[in-house]
């Protein structure tokens, strides 16, 4: 039997939760610019022996908590879920043995063994945002399909989300009444790019 990916995607209201990032070197950065890039507003303390100016700077731009010293589980308290993002195998090992104590989420840089998640490849046009996995396998990949899908979609795709997002306030009837009048709208949709083809 094909091997499958069993991830369930979700749309975090990182606005809302508390992140604790630990690691300030390249990885913490990518990961961070990354989490910040889909949402600026993202609430995240960063913990580091030392910071690339380039995060600092990062973190001051969105308000994000520098803290400067050796990690330590109490900065786990109050939190929603970690990111170790080091380059010390041992202690990123040991932010996951704190989190799962805590039931806490936990995505571990580089060990995919070790992530209750992944930050796959996001594309970004107003409302719409997709959210792609390769379930670990293949970041060159979800990047690449990232860049294809930020072409095919158009820019006024945000207009239309607001218009029909309008237009399903208006609609009378119960819930199946109005999914199916929503349907039938967004059924062009489909049908002009399989014509397309």
């Amino acid at each position: 039997m094909e091997e499958r990916n069993e991830l369930y995607p979700v749309f975090l209201k990182v606005n809302k939760l508390n992140i604790l990032v630990v690691g300030g070197g390249n990885v913490g950065h990518e990961k961070l610019h990354f989490l910040f890039k889909s949402s600026p507003n993202a609430q995240v303390e960063i913990v580091a022996k030392w910071f690339l100016p380039e995060t600092e700077e990062l973190a001051k731009k969105h308000g994000a908590k520098l803290i400067k010293g050796r990690y330590r589980k109490k900065y786990l308290r109050k939190k929603h879920f970690v990111i170790a993002a080091t380059n010390d195998a041992r202690l990123n090992k040991r932010v996951h043995r704190h989190a799962k104590k805590r039931f806490l989420l936990a995505n571990i840089a580089d060990t995919p063994e070790l992530c209750d998640f992944y930050m796959g490849g996001i594309v970004n046009k107003g409302h719409v945002k997709i959210a792609i996995s390769t379930n670990g396998k293949s970041p060159t990949t979800a990047k690449r399909l990232r860049q294809f899908f930020e072409e095919v979609i158009p820019e006024n795709v945000n207009q239309m989300v607001e218009n029909l997002n309008e237009y399903r306030k208006s609609i009378k009837g119960d819930f199946e009444a109005k999914v199916e009048q929503m349907n039938t709208i967004t059924e062009s949709l489909i049908v002009k790019k399989e014509s397309d083809d």
